[in-house]
């Protein structure tokens, strides 16, 4: 996927300015930022669910800018919020059976059992409501979703806000498994900057909702203004 001069927001109010970005198949891209910076806002454009200003987003060699959500998520491209990203009052089951609508019975099976392999922690709680499972739990079926719907570009918004130190790493462990295994390629956002570039290909960093910086993972981690970027204290004509 590839991104040139986007320029998006909500009505009026624009969030970002000129973003150019690449999302390379088959790698872990990580975006990191200070609360604000337009993190969150351009999975959202990518998606379909803000207001286009101008730019282009490209994938496949195809111009995506304006197809809507529902048939991007035909393209393999799905997107996972921070919140509400479960139907909570559904089972395990009866989310994945959801996620998988558009596919014929058979299919539709088989797509369940590839997305319990790859979760096996889910086998267990395929009858308790989504609303009951813990925030480890719930994760890892939204993730499942995905996998249901065959997809390709998996963009995650903060996957392991209000998880333990312990269930994070989980997360990011199995994050690395849908690349290295699947051909899966996540893009995710994160406030747990250090150990999402950790386990990266490439990072950005936004400020101010412009890419502050861009390149290989760990040369934004190992940046000597990295602290600085993350607090926002850097400016953008400083980056």
């Amino acid at each position: 996927m590839k991104v040139e001069k986007l320029n998006s927001g909500y009505g009026k109010l624009q969030i970002l300015f000129d973003i150019d970005l690449e999302v390379p198949r088959g790698e872990i891209t990580t975006i990191v930022g200070p609360n604000g910076s337009g993190k969150s806002t351009f999975l959202k454009s990518l998606f379909g669910l803000t207001d286009i200003f101008s730019g282009r987003i490209t994938y496949q060699g195809k111009d995506i800018t304006y197809i809507p959500p529902h048939e991007k998520t035909k393209m393999g491209i799905s997107y996972l919020p921070q919140t509400n990203n479960v139907f909570t009052n559904l089972t395990v089951r009866e989310n994945l059976r959801i996620a998988g609508y558009i596919l014929n019975g058979e299919e539709l099976e088989e797509r369940i059992n590839f997305a319990l392999e790859v979760f096996p922690e889910l086998r267990g709680i395929l009858d308790r409501k989504a609303g009951s499972l813990s925030g480890g739990q719930r994760q890892m079926l939204a993730m499942a979703t995905a996998l249901v719907r065959k997809t390709k570009i998996l963009m995650l918004d903060e996957p392991t806000a209000q998880l333990s130190p312990k269930l994070a790493q989980v997360i990011f462990d199995k994050i690395v498994e849908l690349r290295d295994n699947y051909d899966i390629t996540p893009l995710l956002v994160e406030q747990n900057a250090k150990r999402a570039l950790e386990i990266s290909d490439v990072g950005y960093m936004f400020v101010s909702g412009r890419v502050a910086y861009g390149g290989s993972a760990e040369s934004l981690l190992n940046h000597e203004k990295f602290q600085s970027y993350f607090l926002g204290v850097v400016g953008i004509e400083e980056c």
